[in-house]
C-alpha cells in the first residue's frame, strides 16, 4: 500500500518535498496529472501531487485538492501531508480545507516553518529571515502578494472551517518535537512546507541514501522566469564570474505565438553559438527593459495571468529550442510556472527526484528527443548569492 501521499501547490514545491523522501531512499514520484492512474503506485512508497492550484481561485483550488486525496484516499493510503509555500503563497486556507474534507478530518497540524532557510513561525508570526512575511520579498510579489503576517489569518480569509491548528517552530529540533507530540495518529493529516517533510520522512522511518548520479554535463544552463530579487542577486553574482547572460526581449517573451515559432528556434541556434562552452543564463525578465516590457503589456492589454502563462511559455519553449538545436548540459529551472511550462513543451508529465545539489535545490531527470537531460529546480526566493556558481561547479 502506498505510504503517503504529498499534494503540492507548484512543480517546485513537489520536488523540494519528493526529495525529502528520496535523499532517504524511499521510491518517489512526482506527477502532474489530476487523473494519474493510481495502479502504476505499486512499488512507491510516496506519491507527489503537483496540483498546480497556487495561481487558481480558492474554490477550484479547494476542489482540485479535496477531488485528489479522496481518491488517492479510498485507493488506500497512510499519510496524507498538504505542502505548502513557505513564503506562503496562494491558496493555503481553501486547500487545507479541501485535504480535511477529502478525509473526514475536523483537525490538522500545520508547520510553515522551514528554519533551515530562515523561514520561522513565532507566536503565530511567520518571518523569513527575520522579516514578518507580509513586509518581505514575499509581500510583493506580483502575481500572488502576501498581504498578513500571521498564519491564522491568511487562512482565515480562505476557508471558515476550524480545526487547523498552527504551530510555531524556529529550529529543526521545534519541528522533531512537534512530530513527537503529534504522534501517529496526528501525523496521518498534517501540512507544511519542504522542512517538516523532511521531519516527516525520518519520522515515518526512511534512513536509506539516495540514488548515485553519474554522467551529468559539465556545462550548466538555467533557464530563469522568476522576478525574486533573490534570484536577480544570484544572476548578478555569476555574471561576475563568467556567466554568458541573455535575456528575452518583451515580444518574445509576451507574444504567445513566439514559442514554436521558427523565430525561436532562430534564436536558439544564435544564443548556443554565444554560449559556447560558458555557462549560461536566459532570462526572461530583464530588468533593463521594464519599461518596454510594461509598454508592450498596456498595448497588448494582456492581463495579469496572461502575463505569468506567456513568460512561463516563453522561456519553456526556448529552452525546448536549446535542446532542439542540440544544447549538451544540466538545466537549471527556476520557478515552478517555467518547469511546468517545461516539462509541458516536451511532453513529460512525471519525474523522480533524485537528491539535492544543495539547500532547496533538487536534481532530477528527464528524456526527451532519445536523449537523458538532468534539470535542478529551485523556486525563486532561495539561496545565496553565490548559489548558481557552486551549482556551475560541482
Amino acid at each position: 500500500m502506498l505510504k503517503l501521499l504529498v499534494v503540492a501547490d507548484d512543480f517546485t514545491g513537489a520536488l523540494d518535498s519528493g526529495v525529502q523522501f528520496a535523499s532517504l531512499g524511499a521510491a518517489v514520484k512526482v506527477v502532474t496529472h489530476p487523473q494519474y492512474d493510481l495502479t502504476q503506485t505499486e512499488g512507491l512508497d510516496v506519491l507527489i501531487f503537483d496540483a498546480e492550484s497556487r495561481h487558481k481561485d480558492s474554490q477550484t483550488a479547494y476542489r482540485i485538492v479535496h477531488d485528489f486525496v479522496k481518491r488517492v484516499s479510498d485507493f488506500g493510503v497512510e499519510f496524507v501531508y498538504k505542502k505548502t509555500d513557505s513564503g506562503l503563497r496562494g491558496n493555503i486556507g481553501a486547500e487545507l480545507a479541501g485535504a480535511m474534507d477529502a478525509l473526514g478530518r475536523e483537525e490538522m497540524a500545520f508547520v510553515p516553518a522551514f528554519p533551515a532557510m530562515s523561514r520561522v513561525t513565532r507566536d503565530g508570526v511567520h518571518y523569513i529571515n527575520g522579516i514578518p512575511v507580509a513586509q518581505s520579498m514575499f509581500g510583493s510579489d506580483p502575481f500572488e502578494p502576501v498581504k498578513s503576517s500571521y498564519v491564522h489569518e491568511i487562512i482565515s480569509s480562505q476557508t471558515d472551517k476550524k480545526g487547523i491548528y498552527v504551530y510555531d517552530a524556529e529550529t529543526d529540533g521545534d519541528m522533531v518535537a512537534i512530530a513527537g507530540h503529534l504522534g501517529h495518529e496526528g501525523l496521518r493529516l498534517t501540512a507544511g512546507c519542504a522542512g517538516f517533510a523532511g521531519v516527516l520522512a525520518h519520522v515515518l522511518g526512511y534512513h536509506g541514501s539516495p540514488r548515485e548520479v553519474k554522467g551529468m554535463p559539465e556545462k550548466f544552463v538555467m533557464l530563469c522566469g522568476s522576478v525574486n530579487p533573490v534570484t536577480r542577486a544570484q544572476m548578478d553574482y555569476a555574471g561576475r564570474f563568467g556567466f554568458v547572460y541573455r535575456a528575452l526581449s518583451p515580444e518574445q517573451k509576451l507574444s504567445p505565438t513566439w514559442p514554436g515559432s521558427p523565430e525561436c528556434s532562430e534564436a536558439a541556434r544564435r544564443w548556443l553559438g554565444e554560449f559556447g562552452e560558458s555557462h549560461a543564463i536566459l532570462d526572461a525578465n530583464n530588468p533593463d527593459e521594464t519599461e518596454a516590457t510594461n509598454e508592450y503589456i498596456r498595448t497588448h492589454s494582456l492581463t495579469v495571468e496572461e502575463v505569468r502563462l506567456n513568460i512561463s511559455r516563453a522561456i519553456a519553449g526556448a529552452g525546448k529550442a536549446l535542446m532542439d538545436e542540440g544544447l549538451d548540459a544540466r538545466l537549471m529551472c527556476v520557478g515552478g510556472d517555467t518547469l511546468l511550462a517545461l516539462m509541458e513543451a516536451v511532453g513529460v508529465h512525471e519525474l523522480v527526484p533524485l537528491c539535492e545539489e544543495e539547500l532547496g535545490v533538487v536534481l532530477t531527470s528527464f528524456s526527451y528527443g532519445g536523449k537523458s537531460y538532468y534539470i535542478m529546480t529551485k523556486s525563486g526566493g532561495f539561496g545565496e548569492p553565490d548559489l548558481l556558481v557552486k551549482l556551475a561547479s560541482k
